[in-house]
């Protein structure tokens, strides 16, 4: 009895009187990376994450904004209308013409008109657009619109958005004639603005460029300063009581093809060999001879750039502006 007393009594002391240690816990690596994990996302409830759909009900198809379906007509509005302006005349045109120095030739050809067209040039380089831009006119350069790819130029939001303010791009489709990128092209051009494809009545104006492809050739990444020569044809116009058939704007098509051949044949040659040449269908082609690289090389003949100053033919064009 008198020990168990003293036992109480201890006990009482002790609960009275002091705090006993407390005991600890093992620190494992795991367990301190832990203190400082972040949550996972399904954690997290809305708005920090989008809300969940409930099951059963079904969900509405995403709106689509990128590829045909961009809407690119912000970028007629006047704000943009006028910064492009700023951008092209400030930055873009002197820019272009210090890396490309442009020689043009034949503006004569189109003095004369004075109503939307479309200018139709062959593409060998991503310089090509800003070139043709740079020395188009004043009178349709600040109303052009450009036909881009809708699956290359307009495939991300940040694209898009660059494209369509520089250029005032609109997507078209490349693989087909679809009947919303024939309307979008129309309606532009009926609205005023100038430049591409097919409808009745409207003036078809071919052009012709070299030297771009060495400044940038197609999935180059450097600038390489250089010539570059621009070359305006004589409009082209669909018959007044053309029916828009395939058969109609495959014979279009084939005239303006041979018309920028000609203006190919042109810059190599002089003014009056061109004409001869169209006249008795005898233009070579803008493919060259259809034999080996080499074979090709040799018959096209080197390039105006790289022949000696005194043979190089552009002293020899008539007319020139």
């Amino acid at each position: 009895m008198a020990a168990s007393g003293r036992r109480r009594s201890a006990a009482g002391r002790a609960l009275s009187g002091s705090v006993e240690p407390l005991k600890r816990l093992p620190v494992t690596p795991q367990s301190f990376l832990d203190r400082f994990r972040v949550p996972r996302a399904s954690s997290f409830m809305f708005p920090a994450v989008p809300p969940t759909w409930p099951g059963g009900v079904e969900r509405p198809p995403l709106e689509k904004t990128l590829g045909m379906d961009y809407d690119s007509e912000w970028a007629r509005s006047y704000p943009a209308r006028f910064a492009r302006v700023l951008v092209q005349e400030l930055v873009s045109k002197p820019l272009v013409h210090a890396v490309a120095s442009p020689t043009v030739d034949g503006l004569d050809r189109i003095a004369h008109l004075d109503e939307p067209v479309i200018f139709a040039a062959n593409h060998a380089s991503h310089v090509d657009a800003p070139l043709i831009l740079s020395v188009i006119p004043e009178r349709w350069r600040h109303r052009m619109f450009v036909a881009g790819a809708a699956d290359y130029f307009f495939d991300t939001r940040v694209k898009a958005t660059v494209f369509a303010f520089l250029l005032n791009a609109v997507p078209i489709e490349r693989q087909r004639v679809s009947r919303e990128s024939v309307k979008r092209v129309a309606d532009l051009l009926a609205e005023g603005w100038s430049l591409l494809i097919f409808p009745e009545g409207t003036p078809v104006v071919p052009v012709y460029v070299s030297g771009t492809r060495d400044i940038l050739p197609k999935g180059g990444n450097a600038l390489r300063p250089g010539r570059t020569r621009v070359t305006f044809g004589r409009p082209l116009r669909a018959s007044p009581g053309a029916s828009g058939s395939s058969s109609e704007a495959r014979a279009l098509a084939e005239q303006l093809e041979q018309a920028v051949a000609a203006l190919a044949d042109e810059q190599t040659t002089d003014y009056w060999t061109a004409r001869r040449r169209a006249a008795s269908a005898t233009t070579p082609p803008l493919t060259g001879p259809q034999s080996g690289a080499w074979r090709r090389t040799w018959a096209l003949g080197p390039r105006d750039q790289d022949r000696p100053r005194g043979e190089r033919t552009s002293s020899r064009r008539w007319p020139k502006i």
